[in-house]
């Protein structure tokens, strides 16, 4: 059981908030112009602190470390920052007030046109905001033990698929979209409810990944069981298949949830969305 619900936050809300922060994540990444090996690792660090009765909870973490609408979100700067092509605190600060201002949220899948006013960071809000990332990490590095060594599957797949014969020594259109497709699955994993990167081994979800892949694009590869030469279970591969097929529809009923309102990121809105549910159900 995480911390989340033992401060009584409903197991969908929960899985909401941490879908929203991960979406939030990605998209920080993103404008920050950093390899996805390195937004992965964020967005593990991210899911691993709300994990857990001794985690981080949705309703009472972001409050502790300050009271403004990204806290919850600067958690991911540990690695943002400390990462091969570290970020400088300023930058990472900006990106957030821009993905957290109120125009950008209520548009955040399509191109948003927003005053800069709204997310321009003073002198003061910078300051005070570094502050809180500096504090946020102390925490992280807490809850976590100090164990913020991610491995992510994403080198592991692309040398699979070398070792498996599909990369030619002249690389086909077919050879290019297995690639392309086996990196959307691993991407599109790290979203799943089932938080599939922490647990299961970076091995496994590197071969459920060329394995839906290569169906998905028609390349037939060597061997009947190939999956067993990387030391992976025929019943691990199957959940690992399931799981990741499903992942999309899921996102998509999600959007189709928070169309009227914005999903939760911060206790406030949180506390809102408790008591908007409480009154439905006394209503």
């Amino acid at each position: 059981m995480s911390s989340s619900a033992l401060d009584a936050v409903p197991s969908d809300l929960e899985c909401s908030s941490r879908l929203a922060g991960l979406q939030l994540t990605q998209a920080a990444g993103i404008l920050l112009r950093l390899p996805q090996e390195i937004i992965a690792q964020a967005m593990v660090v991210f899911t691993r602190f709300y994990l857990g009765p001794e985690g981080g909870s949705f309703r009472i973490s972001s409050a502790k470390v300050c009271e403004s609408s990204n806290s919850k979100c600067l958690k991911n700067n540990l690695v943002l920052i400390s990462s091969s092509e570290p970020q400088t605190p300023r930058s990472v600060c900006s990106v957030y007030a821009y993905l957290t201002s109120d125009n950008v949220r209520k548009s955040f899948d399509k191109p948003a046109t927003c005053d800069p006013s709204s997310y321009y960071l003073s002198e003061g809000d910078y300051y005070s905001t570094r502050s809180i990332l500096l504090q946020t990490e102390c925490i992280i590095l807490r809850t976590l033990s100090f164990d913020v060594k991610i491995v992510t599957p994403h080198h592991l797949a692309m040398t699979y698929l070398q070792t498996l014969g599909v990369f030619q020594a002249e690389p086909s259109s077919k050879s290019r979209a297995v690639a392309a497709r086996t990196l959307a699955q691993l991407n599109l994993a790290l979203f799943s409810p089932q938080l599939l990167y922490v647990t299961n081994q970076p091995i496994a979800l590197a071969v459920a990944a060329i394995y839906l892949a290569s169906r998905e694009v028609g390349v037939k590869l060597p061997g009947n069981e190939w999956w067993e030469v990387f030391d992976v279970e025929r019943e691990d591969l199957g959940f690992l298949v399931v799981a990741m097929r499903s992942c999309e529809a899921w996102i998509r009923a999600e959007k189709e949830k928070w169309l009227d309102r914005p999903c939760p990121l911060d206790i406030g809105e949180l506390e809102v969305e408790l008591k908007r549910r409480g009154q439905d159900s006394d209503g």
